[in-house]
């Protein structure tokens, strides 16, 4: 059975609590431990899947196809566990799992409440999240205190004493803040925080301290003094040059060594040299290259996160500093391409809707004309066959069903009927219910001899995730051959994934999201091969 390492967050959100755990789960997995993650969200929202990027930043896909909260990204690129179904509830889904067995009459009839049916849910949930682990690492999202927290807060503090062959620990991030105009450190954030959390019924076993700069001595003190927690428990995250940093900061710390000596386990001490190797070739990278990013949601860096930390894991490997260039893709549409001229790169991500689909068409027209480095993503690469099919073809109308039911020549077009998974038909049309609808999860994509795909991978096919509904209509294909558009990807059951530009030096667009099995320590070869033509058309400018 799982032991559990509970992690709660107090004074503000946005701390870092993800990269925290995730770090965490780093540590424990070098001295030899298999860890499993888990996120529990108290919004009521069933799942992330239709919340805006601008509140809630990037959904992230797992290998099973659940959209889940971006934390679990974080989870995969530190530690070597694939997340699923079973990583991410929501408040939503335990209140819809609770009424669906009331309605079911599984309550026998009893009076349904908070404690015990949907606490009991939650720590169900629990269960099912951490089965073949030795430790299961559980965030707790939002901050103490938030009524919707409760629930989720009371859940594990009754883990924390029915302790049915397992062990437990609480580890608390809070905010320790430098106020500049007295050029003071304030604990008091803190200590309220962690008397919050008492109330509650829990007592941190662990403080994570959230600074600008790093603790002095005193303050560990006094910290220990008010929150009831051990000095050596007292751990300062105070901010890092680099977030794959934080692994080192909290094991130079012994976070880890306490936990194992609260869940009472034996293991070796961890070899974290893989870590520091990746900061050392960051260090010594000796190139930069600058990436541009034309986007839908650009303002908020949170719903590009996978992607610009994959794109960073490349630069790592490759030997080259990356600057990503963010650009609105309305901007583009607005104002025109002269600010593309300073990019080494463009990148197109995925994302819905019309709005800013003319700019980024316009981006993808200039990366082409002007031999630039291309890497389309989902949307990226319907744009990319949008825009060949206007400028190339000479269909001026072409366009997404998406963006124009009534165009003369949808060469983007949504499928009507999809095959899920577990091999039940989907039927699907544009009034269809948004949530949960689309071709989603890790899908093999088969790779056409002599193609670029092909030697890029080093393999004929490629499991990578997918998040979109609309699809590549096949019926445009020939056209797009004989003007020397390459297909270089398909599903096993002929839609398209990968395009591709023979006569380009490096354009590729991509129908599923790579990003998305990138991490530190391994890369990915799709964004390693497009820095290394980013650096190869640097020198050349």
């Amino acid at each position: 059975m799982s032991n559990f390492i509970f992690v709660t967050g107090g004074v503000v959100s946005a701390l870092g609590k993800g990269v925290t755990s995730a770090s965490l789960g780093a540590i424990l997995e070098a001295r030899g431990l298999k860890v499993g993650m888990m996120k529990l969200d108290p919004y009521l929202n069933v799942d992330p899947g239709t919340m805006s990027p601008y509140q809630h930043g990037e959904v992230f896909v797992t290998e099973d196809g659940t959209e889940t909260d971006l934390d679990l990204g974080h989870y995969e690129r530190y530690v070597n566990t694939t997340t699923s179904i079973n990583s991410n509830f929501t408040a939503g889904k335990v209140y819809e799992t609770v009424i669906a067995k009331e309605r079911r009459g599984d309550y026998l009839g009893a009076t349904v409440q908070v404690i015990p049916h949907v606490t009991d849910q939650i720590k169900e949930f629990i269960w099912s999240g951490s089965k073949g682990f030795d430790v299961t690492i559980i965030e707790i999202g939002g901050t103490v205190g938030d009524i919707e927290s409760l629930p989720f807060i009371e859940a594990i503090r009754q883990m924390g004493i029915e302790k049915e062959s397992y062990e437990v620990a609480y580890v608390h991030l809070t905010l320790v803040p430098y106020i500049r105009a007295s050029d003071e450190i304030k604990t008091k954030p803190t200590q309220h925080s962690v008397r919050e959390l008492r109330a509650i019924g829990i007592q941190p076993d662990a403080l994570v301290c959230r600074s600008e700069l790093p603790l002095p001595e005193e303050h560990f003190d006094k910290i220990a003094l008010f929150t009831n927690v051990a000095k050596k428990a007292v751990i300062s995250a105070h901010d890092a040059d680099d977030i794959y940093q934080i692994p080192l900061i909290l094991k130079e710390q012994g976070l880890d060594q306490i936990i194992i000596e609260i869940l009472k386990l034996d293991a070796p001490e961890a070899d974290l040299s893989e870590w520091q190797k990746i900061l050392d070739l960051k260090a010594n990278s000796k190139t930069t290259v600058k990436i541009g990013m034309i986007g839908k949601y650009v303002d908020f860096k949170d719903s590009y996160i996978s992607l610009s930390e994959a794109i960073r894991h490349a630069g790592f490997h490759v030997n080259a500093n990356i600057e990503i260039i963010y650009v609105e893709s309305e901007e583009i549409q607005a104002k025109g391409i002269n600010e593309l001229a300073q990019l080494d790169a463009i990148l197109i991500p995925g994302g819905f809707g019309d709005r800013g689909i003319e700019g980024m068409i316009q981006s993808i027209e200039y990366a082409r004309l002007s031999k630039v480095p291309f890497l389309g993503i989902c949307l990226g690469m319907q744009a990319a066959v949008i825009e060949y099919s206007r400028n190339v073809l000479g269909l001026n109308d072409a366009n997404s069903t998406e963006f124009n039911l009534k165009t003369s020549a949808p060469v983007i077009a949504l499928i009507t009927e999809w095959q899920n998974s577990d091999g039940s038909l989907q039927n699907r049309d544009e009034n269809s219910e948004l949530g949960g609808t689309m071709r989603l999860g890790a899908q093999e994509c088969l790779l056409q001899e002599g193609t670029n795909a092909r030697v890029i991978y080093g393999n004929d096919s490629v499991f990578e995730r997918h998040r979109h509904r609309y699809e590549f209509n096949s019926n445009y294909r020939n056209q797009l051959e004989e003007h020397q558009l390459t297909f270089s990807g398909f599903s096993k059951d002929g839609l398209a994934e990968m395009i591709e530009i023979k006569d380009h030096p490096w354009f590729i667009g991509c129908q599923f999201h790579p990003e998305f099995t990138s991490s530190p320590l391994r890369g990915h070869p799709l964004f390693q091969s497009f820095i290394k033509a980013a650096v190869e058309y640097s020198k050349k400018k």
